[in-house]
């Protein structure tokens, strides 16, 4: 009892709030600019999207459900210190700003499933020049600091299991643009730039 009571009282629950406000914001925002993209070519089979979309929406909701004063005081990890969840709000924006620049950096090209666009290319510069999943990298960074301010087991599950469907995604989508694009092409732009974590794994491109 005393654990739930404490964490009802946490001095960084005000800013916990504010975070999930600029979430849903971003969402807002995300969804709104969903019409800016170019005409579909071509897509995998629905069937091949599922598992990516199953598991981003099961972390979403580990990740942002409102059960914070019915966990038992085993479930909370740790109450977040004020500076550290100023550093932690600080990740998330800086994830989400990631994400944005490289949705307004891939233009038209953007699409929120796995598809090939009219005139579709490989993009490699801007944040697609540090990571080839920009979007994704931004996203994983934000629930995984949005997860550590929360400070719970079923917070940081939920933000691992987003993390294993952008991976899905992203792995579903190098296959598919591999064939769209020409293995060629792509395998060069996969050789120089690393999938999701800057500088790993990075290969000069002489």
């Amino acid at each position: 009892m005393r654990g739930e009571v404490d964490f009802a009282m946490s001095p960084t629950a005000t800013l916990q709030s504010a975070i999930l406000t600029i979430w849903f914001a971003w969402w807002v925002s995300w969804l709104a600019a969903a019409a800016w993209s170019d005409r579909t070519v071509e897509r995998p089979a629905t069937r091949q999207q599922i598992v990516y979309r199953v598991l981003a929406a099961m972390g979403g909701v580990l990740l942002f459900g409102s059960y914070s004063h019915h966990l038992r005081p085993e479930m909370i990890l740790w109450h977040t210190p004020v500076l550290l969840a100023w550093a932690l709000a600080a990740g998330v924006v800086a994830g989400l700003l990631f994400a944005w620049w490289a949705r307004i950096h891939l233009g038209r090209l953007w699409s929120s499933s796995v598809t090939r666009k009219a005139g579709h290319r490989v993009v490699d510069t801007g944040p697609y020049g540090i990571v080839r999943h920009p979007i994704y990298t931004g996203l994983i960074l934000a629930s995984a600091a949005t997860a550590a301010m929360r400070g719970t087991a079923l917070t940081w599950l939920g933000a691992c299991v987003m993390t294993i469907g952008w991976v899905v995604k992203a792995r579903l989508e190098e296959e598919f643009l591999r064939e769209q694009l020409g293995a060629e092409a792509y395998g060069e732009y996969a050789r120089r730039v690393p999938m999701l974590v800057p500088f790993l794994g990075r290969r000069s491109s002489r």
